[in-house]
């Protein structure tokens, strides 16, 4: 005798599916070519072609559960080669950006985040709080558009005259920068942590695979080490989903994903170098050691003159940026939407990284040239982006750097994809 299967379809999920991206998928009518054509997709059980059909039912639970979203990296294939424009690739997208949503905590930003209408709440929360630090500055200091010069003896920066612009005078790093951006990257590590702990969590009730002749399960920790040496640095999932026959804009994506990484790599070490410059003096002289101090104070005091070598990584990890972000830009524009579109998340996440990159570079040479009228303008507006970028990266389409990289790590633990060295 067989056993009765009660589906219950969620129409309310399939509609908010549809409004995130996956409007197509009524289209499918389950050849499986998409499944068929996909370079990454394992044999057993292969993706998309189930989450067609649970989509298409409405299987909320079995889609929100799904570990293979995370393991698709939209090349867009199965969606080119599809017959009936059905866009396979941007259903699990759809999917993803469902996810961002709700497996963080605090699902106000995610409902912020899906939608154009949510912008405004999202940047005013930054926008207000360094309105208000200008503005207390502004009276303090007595003007909005204040120059300094560095006071030896108080280590820090003199309201004065003809003096010189610097963003650390009028926004104290001390007081306003370090700070607030210390509470945001916590902020940002405790939605990380949730949404991974429910990831991981709907990850464990789902099947396993067994792999004959598999000596025994690796630890987890082996397979975030692979995970990102891999799939990470070396971005072998891109380069599988690309071949001899990939047009020139899957090639630029790559190369786009790849820059771009390590444009926010350069960042970073240049941002760690300062800071640490910075409080690492400050601690030394505390307890003493003046000399030394004043030396590892010296390495990231700002502004840093145009030939200091921190800088010129920091001219680096922007050319780098810009670079990738062209390329990521042109392959977004030329797409052909009856087979590949492009969801509000797409857009949001490269606006918002343009924005930081082209201030960031603005704000730079202005500071050089003494304009104060634009220069911290557009460092206000710096700001606002960089804080926008950390403090919603949990639940915006980034946030794959986090989630994807433990999907992969887990499926190479349970055996649905081999380890990057058995490839």
């Amino acid at each position: 005798m067989s056993n009765t299967v009660k589906v219950q379809p969620d129409l309310k999920f399939v509609k908010e599916l549809q409004a995130v991206g996956g409007d197509s998928l009524k289209k499918c009518y389950q050849c499986a070519t998409c499944s068929v054509v996909c370079p990454l997709s394992p044999a057993d059980s292969p993706y998309p072609r189930k989450e067609m059909v649970w989509a298409q039912w409405g299987l909320k639970d079995r889609l929100v559960n799904d570990m293979d979203i995370w393991l698709c990296h939209n090349c867009g294939t199965c969606s080119d080669l599809c017959p009936r424009g059905a866009k396979p690739g941007d259903l699990l997208s759809a999917l993803r950006n469902m996810a961002y949503r709700n497996l963080a905590p605090l699902p106000i930003i995610g409902k912020w985040m899906s939608s154009s209408s949510g912008l405004l709440p999202l940047a005013a929360i930054p926008a207000i709080i360094y309105a208000l630090i200008w503005i207390l500055q502004a009276t303090r200091l007595g003007s909005f558009l204040p120059t300094f010069e560095w006071d030896h003896a108080a280590h820090a920066w003199k309201a004065v005259q003809d003096g010189a612009v610097v963003f650390g005078g009028l926004f104290v790093g001390d007081y306003f920068i370090d700070p607030i951006f210390g509470l945001v990257f916590l902020f940002m590590l405790w939605g990380f942590y949730a949404g991974v702990r429910n990831m991981i969590k709907a990850f464990d009730d789902q099947p396993k695979t067994f792999i004959v002749g598999r000596k025994g399960e690796p630890s987890f920790c082996s397979c975030l080490i692979d995970t990102v040496q891999y799939e990470i640095l070396q971005h072998t999932q891109f380069q599988d989903c690309t071949d001899e026959e990939s047009d020139e804009l899957d090639v630029k994506r790559a190369n786009g994903h790849r820059m771009l990484m390590f444009a926010f790599i350069a960042l970073m070490v240049v941002t760690g170098v300062v800071a640490a410059g910075h409080w690492g003096g400050w601690f030394l002289r505390k307890i003493g050691v003046e000399g030394l101090g004043d030396i590892v104070s010296a390495i990231g005091h700002t502004p840093m003159p145009w030939w200091s070598p921190v800088k010129l990584l920091a001219y680096v990890g922007a050319g780098l940026g810009i670079y990738g972000l062209i390329a990521l830009t042109k392959r977004r524009v030329n797409l052909d939407q009856a087979k590949q579109s492009s969801s509000w998340y797409d857009w949001y996440l490269l606006t918002l990284i343009w924005t930081i990159f082209l201030t960031g570079v603005c704000a730079f040479v202005f500071r050089l040239l003494g304009v104060a009228l634009l220069a911290y303008p557009i460092y206000y507006v710096h700001l606002i982006g960089v804080f926008m970028l950390l403090a919603y990266l949990p639940w915006s389409k980034l946030g794959h750097l986090v989630y994807r990289t433990v999907a992969l790590s887990y499926a190479k633990k349970i055996g649905r994809i081999p380890m990057g060295a058995d490839k």
